[in-house]
């Protein structure tokens, strides 16, 4: 069955969607805003999105088109609405959603579309991204190496470590055997319905980013990590922060951080492998053409010397990122190298922040400080409040009299503020 997620700022919707579909056997998602679908995407990864067009922090095209453009619309959407008009569902459809459902949405119209959705989705996902088969530089080569020896430790619990962006999943499953389950643990973190374990028996249980998990999910996973010698299952897991500060800054149980680190292992950035970046970016490219997200295409051998002379600061997550786009984007078959040099200016790194001067009382340094900061966010956020809200980690309304007294104007107000 498939995980589903289901996005309506109504409770009545998403508590009946959500219903339905959990009978169905499906796991079920929900979220009532985009900021929380955005999360919920990133995090749980979902077989297919129901999306509600009207909604009060942004509509869902907009959202639609923000997955798009980045490359994320990796799932099948579909569009809902009760208001929307035929110029809205073909626009939706344009931009990449494969089909609309109009509230009221009945029963076995909602069921039809899902199995549809999702049997495009497997025939589109046919051949899943994983690393070349051979690689040219010896710092993969040997991370490679050492990650298929670890399959010889028994079922030692498995930790991946790497910067932002690592796509550590596209490595963790060098690990899967074929026939055997691939459970991706986070969206079932905290459901008492779900036994990730059993699910996972005979094969690989990936739990992606350790530092985003919430404290129910943490004791979700120290009891599922305390029981794993009843079958076998081998544990993986994708931290890009160490064991201690885990420990320290996150809030996780010692004895689960050293029973997730039994093996660690750091994955290489780009930047140090970028000789295998032509062989990574076409064998992207490949996957999106035969999946059919994309028409033929074909990177030029100046494409390539284009993609492989960037640093990549957001590693494959932004390699990714960036095929997807030069595919969907490239005026021909052919993608060259003025296709590449126009999008690689989303993915350089921001400027570091300005310094603030260390020969001025603490509370002054400290107010420099947050000045500068959320002037940054607030920069790099469009002036959205919300999404400064989510990055800094605090309330709307803390943020606003942070910002005042600050004397930092936010420029525009927030259409859900």
């Amino acid at each position: 069955m498939a995980q589903i997620l289901v996005v309506d700022d109504e409770i009545g919707i998403r508590e009946l969607l959500s219903e339905i579909l959990s009978d169905e056997g499906h796991t079920v998602l929900v979220a009532e805003n985009a900021t929380q679908a955005r999360e919920a995407r990133t995090r749980a990864r979902p077989d297919l999105v129901l999306l509600d067009i009207w909604m009060p922090d942004a509509d869902g095209i907009t959202l639609l088109k923000e997955w798009a453009s980045a490359g994320q619309l990796t799932m099948p959407v579909v569009m809902m609405s009760g208001h929307a008009t035929i110029d809205t569902a073909v626009d939706a459809t344009r931009i990449g959603a494969v089909d609309f459902l109009e509230k009221p949405i009945a029963l076995q119209k909602l069921l039809a579309t899902v199995k549809r959705s999702l049997a495009q989705q497997e025939v589109r996902t046919a051949r899943a991204l994983g690393l070349p088969g051979t690689v040219r530089s010896p710092v993969l080569a040997e991370f490679r190496k050492r990650l298929l020896q670890a399959t010889t430790s028994g079922r030692s619990a498995l930790l991946l470590r790497g910067e932002p962006g690592a796509m550590a999943e596209l490595y963790a499953r060098l690990l899967h055997q074929s026939g055997t389950p691939w459970i991706n643990a986070v969206p079932l973190l905290g459901q008492t319905s779900q036994d990730p374990v059993q699910q996972a028996a005979g094969g690989v249980l990936f739990v992606d980013d350790l530092a985003r998990l919430s404290p129910n999910q943490q004791k979700h996973l120290a009891f599922l990590a305390a029981h794993l010698d009843r079958t076998k299952v081998r544990l993986v897991s994708f931290s890009t922060e160490g064991p201690r500060r885990l420990v320290e800054a996150r809030g996780f149980d010692s004895a689960l951080v050293s029973r997730l680190a039994e093996l660690v292992l750091a994955i290489p950035p780009v930047r140090e492998h970028l000789d295998d970046l032509p062989e990574i970016a076409a064998m992207m490219l490949a996957q999106l053409v035969d999946t059919g997200i994309c028409p033929p295409r074909r990177f030029s051998e100046d494409a390539l010397v284009a993609l492989k002379a960037f640093s990549w600061p957001g590693n494959l997550e932004d390699v990714f990122s960036a095929v997807r786009t030069l595919a969907a984007t490239a005026a021909g078959q052919d993608i060259g190298a003025a296709d590449v040099t126009g999008v690689l200016g989303q993915f350089a790194p921001v400027e570091a922040a300005p310094s603030v001067p260390l020969d001025m009382p603490l509370r002054e340094a400290r107010e420099a400080f947050e000045r500068a900061y959320f002037e940054r966010l607030l920069g790099q956020e469009g002036g959205s409040i919300a999404r400064v809200a989510e990055k800094s980690g605090l309330e709307r309304t803390h943020l606003y009299r942070k910002l005042k007294a600050l004397g930092i104007a936010t420029g525009r107000k927030d259409p859900d503020a």
